[in-house]
């Protein structure tokens, strides 16, 4: 019994096998995390390593290159990129996607091993980061603040941030732009000389008299008592009465050489919201926490959070990654509402039936629904991939069940009962059913073994695709008859409602049968005119490609942008704020109805704020952060608004570099395109001067809005060069008279103060007028064991030196970026004039230029994808030629994949959209849907012919009865399709061009495969027809010669 005759004869136990499925489903459903990408494995570890002191060009001889040198061994490794600046060398490894991060990790911690004992003394230990996407924050927090500004680190780090922390799956919690509590005792060098103190007996002092020292137990009578010494400060003030030497018999108080100061940090970043100065508070999520729950936690907790903090400081979100997740997310499921509805509709314009209609509204959600099985037990997430292939996959799950559907009602007509009909209706188009599912899959089922960045999309995609087809055939081949069976009767005499509004269709399509069926009368009798208009048409699509850019991924729009601002370095702070405030009130009044938060932070970070110090930062440095209202909310583009303000920088000639970053970061998929050209070389004179060179020409090019170079300017630094030999003869070597300068400029930790259970330091050093001018610096008091003073400039001199600030290197050797941003123009184009540039450029020899970026990332996926497309086409032919047990009617079939692809160039050209993965891969969904409209034709075809009709006849008889079907699964896939291609919703950018790619080629093709198809059937089966003749006669031939000589042929 087959799986159809079954299900007829048991429509309760199928019906409630369905049922369970769709509990099921829905019950995955509401557990399913929301996210806007599928979980994708990161591929990047950075290996960090600190050497104190060190500068950037000793950092890079003495630690990068040994660990690069070890660290290339790791495998898979795809680049090997690093950064030497001072005191501090970075390198990243990225290695090739769909590897176990972890594995790579201990690799690497195994070769750092090995070359450990080869780096300097003084060099710490490694540090391994894996750079993954919980890294980047998911809310940003801005701060105002008033007059609370002094005391804001410690409100924030026992109000907000403790609480933030305590919330299940946030990670870390940090705090930038609020400057820590600090002790200063500020000396006065000159009565330090007088009194024959130094920095260093002072901090020795404090630290000796800020003590608890426990003392011991002793017993009085029967009890036993503890003895403690409480020497702690509780006040800051009682530092003043610190005796620190005595002359002349009397005592010296520290007030008598230092001012005390309680106050903050010198040198802290300083962030500002709307122009309002405050701080900022970046939330990080755990590794596998859903980030829309994290935000959702963290929104609720901010009305708590509030009222428990003064009321001048006042909380807000910068950014909220969940936003651009649910709306995006939002978005795509209103496509998916939209696209059922046009199917519905077109199901029920084609079938004039309101019960054939219910049943294939029944079968497309069950099919949807159970795929949400697939993602709970493959723990996927909801994402714009799983959400869009449903999208996808709505049209193409409908047409089976309207295949069989539409056969069953055929034999209803005819007047069979509707359960024998739903069986042999069934029976008919069953195998047809199974290969075409057979070739989704095989289009499909390859997307899994993609690799790389386009790899992580569409491998949910293909697995997704996979599991609904499989379902919607078991649900056609099973629950469609069942349904059938039960619901569907011969109709009687319509009702006059009814009439008035079915007749016009119904006589509309009828005339479209009988126009078909002419056209192809005269066409099959016309084959040359047919197939070389049809080859002429493909030639002139071809030229549209012409017309048509590349691109790797659309940028998308997520209403945000970053701005990252360089003054000349060594700028002071109060500059960089100065100028900062200028730009926040010319960009806050001139886009006030579309910006929402303006937030900026300057000034260099805390080293050990991790977040801060993975960003670039230094006193000459700005950054902004800045979120827009939604894109449905505004008339302009997130792209515009990033061309007017690098507009409106150039107005600023201060700068020394200026990035406008689209999206808030230069990495991921909604990302801005940008060319990276690559200038090799050790030398950095004569690199600086090509990358230079390679900048005024790039700016020069269209559509390229900024252009960025990697490496900071030189910057100037006063270097002491002590005299070795003076030194000694004073009793002093040279880590001494370091120490010296760096306690009196930089100040000596001499203590902790502590109070509330929180440690502040208490800084010695000189104070801020006494380290002003290089006079002061010559001036300073070095001592030696026996106590006696000398001054630096006895010993050594100070000299004005320039220094690289950082060295970076690529795959083992010396680098500098160019980075084209583009704005308008595609990716590809820009290359080519890129590639034109550096061919008319004079290059050293030892300098070399090589494209990366996101052009190396298309490239890449490009290439896989074009292997992949031959590999379905492959699959395809073999699940045909197996259907049909033959090798020419697969032949046939696969001439209708040409058109596809010229449909696709034409959508393409016509609508100025770009090709890129996205588009790509709609073409590559093609092959599938189109070879599947070739199989019901042929199909049907050999089944006329098995009944004796001629060759002409039955294609034309067989053209015209599959017309409906193949019109009607077009139609619903395109119209499936229309609300992606045309929505304007957030992460629209991403998916229109794969619609209007599938739109374009589907509708092309499927006007020729009516045509070209059955008029190639009819020249194949022609020529088959004459060589069987051609067999026939001959035999005939030897049959009449045999009986001729037949005498002599025995007798021999």
């Amino acid at each position: 019994m087959s799986l159809y005759e079954g299900a007829v004869k048991k429509p309760i136990m199928t019906s409630l096998c369905f049922l369970a499925v769709v509990i099921f489903g829905l019950f995955s459903l509401s557990k399913l995390p929301i996210d806007l990408y599928p979980d994708i494995d990161t591929n990047t570890i950075m290996v960090m390593t600190a050497y104190p002191g060190a500068s950037a060009s000793d950092i890079e001889n003495n630690v990068t290159r040994p660990l690069e040198n070890t660290l290339n061994a790791v495998s898979n490794l795809k680049h090997i990129t690093s950064r030497s600046s001072e005191n501090m060398s970075l390198i990243t490894l990225e290695f090739e996607f769909g590897n176990d991060i972890d594995v790579l990790t201990n690799d690497v911690r195994d070769k750092l091993d090995m070359v450990s004992s080869q780096l300097p003394d003084d060099v710490e230990n490694p540090i391994i980061f894996k750079f993954s996407t919980d890294m980047i924050p998911i809310v940003l927090l801005s701060v105002q603040a008033k007059e609370s500004q002094s005391a804001l680190y410690k409100i924030l780090d026992d109000r907000v941030v403790n609480p933030l922390a305590r919330i299940p799956g946030v990670g870390t919690v940090s705090i930038s732009g609020a400057p820590q509590r600090e002790i200063q005792v500020y000396c006065d060098p000159n009565k330090l000389e007088a009194y024959n103190l130094s920095i260093e007996t002072i901090s020795s002092i404090i630290g000796a008299e800020n003590k608890n020292i426990p003392g011991g137990n002793f017993d009085i009578g029967s009890e036993t008592y503890s003895l403690r010494v409480e020497g702690e400060f509780d006040d800051s003030r009682q530092l003043a009465d610190v005796v620190v030497g005595t002359h002349n018999g009397a005592n010296i108080f520290l007030r008598d050489v230092a001012r005390i100061v309680d106050t903050v940090e010198e040198r802290a970043q300083e962030t500002y919201n709307n122009g309002v100065q405050g701080a900022m508070i970046v939330v990080q999520k755990q590794s596998g926490a859903n980030s829309v729950e994290i935000s959702r936690k963290v929104e609720e907790a901010l009305p708590r959070l509030q009222k428990n903090l003064p009321s001048d400081v006042k909380l807000g979100v910068i950014v909220d990654t969940s936003d651009n997740i649910l709306n995006t997310i939002d978005s795509l499921a209103e496509t998916v509402m939209y696209a059922l509805l046009f199917v519905v509709i077109v199901v029920f314009l084609f079938l004039g039936r309101w019960r054939a209609t219910l049943i294939i509204c029944i079968t497309i959600p069950l099919s949807l629904i159970a795929s949400f099985i697939y993602l709970a037990i493959s723990g996927n997430t909801i994402n714009i991939i799983s959400l869009s292939s449903l999208s996808i996959a709505i049209g193409m799950v409908v047409d089976d069940a309207i295949v069989v559907l539409e056969n069953v009602t055929t034999h209803i007509e005819r007047g069979s009962d509707p359960k024998q009909a739903a069986v042999h209706g069934t029976n008919e188009v069953a195998i047809s059913v199974i290969a075409s599912t057979l070739t989704m899959i095989a289009v499909f089922f390859p997307l899994t073994m993609v690799s790389g960045m386009s790899g992580v999309l569409f491998k949910q995609l293909g697995w997704m695709m996979c599991a609904i087809m499989f379902i919607s055939t078991v649900a056609a081949l099973s629950l469609t008859p069942m349904l059938c069976s039960q619901l569907l009767r011969l109709q009687k005499k319509p009702s006059k409602m009814f009439k008035l509004f079915f007749t016009p269709i119904e006589k509309a399509l009828d005339a479209l049968d009988t126009w078909y069926a002419k056209m192809l009368n005269w066409a099959v009798r016309h084959r040359p005119i047919v197939i070389v208009g049809c080859i002429a048409f493909f030639i002139v699509s071809l030229l549209c490609a012409k017309g048509i850019g590349t691109e790797f991924f659309p940028a998308q729009d997520n209403a945000r942008i970053a701005v990252q601002l360089e003054l000349p370095i060594g700028t002071r702070k109060e500059i960089a704020q100065e100028l900062s405030e200028k730009l926040t009130n010319q960009w806050m009044t001139k886009y006030k109805d579309i910006m929402k938060v303006c937030n900026y932070t300057v000034g260099q970070a805390d080293s050990d704020n991790t977040w801060a110090s993975m960003q670039d930062n230094g006193s000459h440095i700005i950054s902004f952060n800045i979120s827009l209202v939604d894109p449905g909310d505004r008339d302009i583009t997130l792209e515009a608004v990033c061309d007017e303000m690098r507009e409106d920088l150039k107005g600023y000639p201060e700068f020394s570099k200026a990035q406008v970053i689209l999206g808030g970061s230069n990495t991921g998929m909604s990302a801005q395109a940008s060319a990276d050209f690559e200038v090799y070389g050790y030398d950095m004179t004569m690199t600086d001067s090509v990358a230079a060179r390679l900048k005024r020409e790039l700016l020069k090019v269209k559509g390229v809005t900024e252009v960025n170079i990697s490496r900071s300017d030189y910057q100037p630094e006063y270097q002491v060069d002590f005299d070795r030999e003076k030194l000694a003869m004073h009793g002093l070597n040279l880590a001494t008279a370091g120490n010296y300068l760096r306690n009196r400029i930089n100040g000596a930790v001499a203590s902790k103060y502590r109070e509330d259970g929180d440690e502040y330091d208490i800084k010695v050093r000189y104070a801020p007028e006494f380290r002003t001018s290089l006079e002061s610096l010559e001036n300073i008091l070095i001592y030696n064991a026996q106590g006696q003073s000398i001054r630096v400039k006895d010993v050594g001199k100070v000299v004005e030196r320039f220094a690289p600030p950082t060295i970076e290197r690529k795959d083992r050797e010396r680098i500098v970026t160019v980075s084209a941003v583009i704005s308008g123009a595609p990716l590809g184009d820009v290359v080519a004039a890129g590639n034109k540039v550096i061919d008319k450029m004079d290059l050293p020899g030892e300098v070399t230029i090589q494209i990366s970026g996101s052009y190396e990332d298309q490239q890449d996926s490009f290439r896989d994808l074009g292997t992949l497309g031959i590999l379905i086409v492959i699959l395809v032919f073999i699940v045909m030629a197996a259907q049909f047990e033959s090798l020419t009617y697969p032949f046939i079939i696969m001439f209708s994949l040409p058109f596809a692809f010229s449909g696709v160039l034409m959508a393409l050209f016509f609508t100025g959209s770009t090709l890129s993965v996205m588009s790509l891969l709609g073409g590559i969904m093609l092959i599938g849907i189109v070879v599947k409209n070739g199989i019901v034709l042929i199909d049907y075809i050999t089944l006329c012919r098995e009944r004796g009709m001629a060759v002409i006849n039955s294609v034309v008889t067989s053209g015209k009865s599959r017309l409906r079907p193949v019109l009607m699964t077009t139609a619903t896939t395109v119209l499936g399709m229309i609300p992606m291609a045309i929505g304007g919703g957030q992460g629209s950018e991403m998916w229109s061009p794969m619609a209007i790619a599938v739109i374009g080629g589907l509708t092309v093709s499927t006007v020729l495969t009516l045509v070209l198809i059955p008029t190639l059937y009819c020249v194949f089966a022609g020529t088959g027809i004459k060589n069987r003749r051609r067999k026939l006669r001959r035999q005939r031939e030897l049959d009449v010669y045999f009986q001729d000589h037949k005498d002599e042929i025995i007798k021999k």
